[in-house]
């Protein structure tokens, strides 16, 4: 089928050799492997990744007679969405973070917390194939309960992680960008616009493909967004220099949101653990 994929001994030979790096990895840090189902109840999947998510889920119909108490007149006058419910009560999973949440749930008398587990298998996406994108594809996670009172130290071990990973796979000269949401937020609810952070952020995302000048045209004309608040925007988004500079940067919005003073604290927090993590400053920036 389209967006599939056949792999030759020699694609495997290289797949396994990064997948034994990236696992070897995830184990270095402590996280233990687990396996899902490639299947999961839709009552599971339904819900968790917005409208377009939930159109994108492969449904498996009912074994045996699929149209069990459906009649002719139902198939015309029900909506698909509502016959695929009643067709179908799995489906393949989207993704690996729902199906672990459910994992936790149904095993949390089971666990020891906090909880590090990794988990490497494929998805599958009625997604329209194209380059770089598959019906049919791995990924590879790691994540973290249960760890309340040390979330910070383990916010710091994730870019590690994927330090240590990409050293292994001899990637060569890569950055790792750390941020905190608090920080975004707080900022933009010290601006008053905690009501239109979707489109605000929206519109700044096209800040490399239009430039500057369309951006802040945008942000007065259909983001309510006055020209001054704009280029205040544009500044803090800008944020220039080391990670060292981008903190004293940030400092000066300090006190104007609670929520952003949070995040502050927090981002100031990770950096500091990074260098204990064995990782170079070269290799990550706010």
């Amino acid at each position: 089928p389209k967006g599939t994929r056949d792999f030759s001994p020699v694609e495997m030979a290289r797949r396994n050799y990064i997948f034994d790096t990236i696992r070897s990895a995830f184990r270095l840090f402590g996280y233990a492997q687990i396996e899902t189902p490639s299947m999961e109840n839709l009552s599971t999947l339904m819900g968790k990744y917005g409208d377009e998510g939930d159109k994108l889920l492969y449904k498996v119909l009912n074994s045996g007679d699929f149209l069990k108490g459906i009649s002719a007149d139902d198939i015309q006058a029900e909506s698909l969405g509502k016959l695929a419910a009643r067709m179908c009560e799995k489906g393949l999973r989207y993704d690996l973070t729902v199906p672990f949440a459910r994992f936790v749930v149904q095993h949390r008398n089971d666990l020891q917390l906090p909880f590090k587990r990794f988990q490497m298998q494929p998805v599958w996406r009625a997604d329209r194939p194209q380059k770089g994108r598959y019906r049919e594809f791995y990924q590879c996670d790691i994540d973290i309960i249960g760890a309340e009172s040390l979330d910070l130290m383990y916010d710091a071990e994730m870019p590690a992680v994927i330090y240590n990973v990409f050293t292994k796979l001899a990637f060569g000269d890569f950055v790792i960008r750390i941020n905190n949401r608090k920080v975004l937020n707080g900022f933009f609810a010290s601006l008053g616009f905690a009501e239109k952070i979707g489109d605000i952020l929206r519109t700044i995302d096209k800040l490399e493909k239009i430039g500057a000048d369309k951006v802040r045209a945008l942000l007065t004309d259909t983001c309510g967004v006055t020209a001054e608040q704009a280029d205040e925007i544009l500044r803090f988004i800008a944020c220039p220099g080391t990670s060292a500079d981008k903190l004293a940067f940030l400092e000066q919005y300090r006190g104007r949101n609670e929520t952003f003073d949070t995040g502050l604290d927090e981002l100031r927090t990770v950096v500091g653990y990074l260098p204990a993590f064995g990782v170079p400053e070269e290799n990550f920036e706010l």
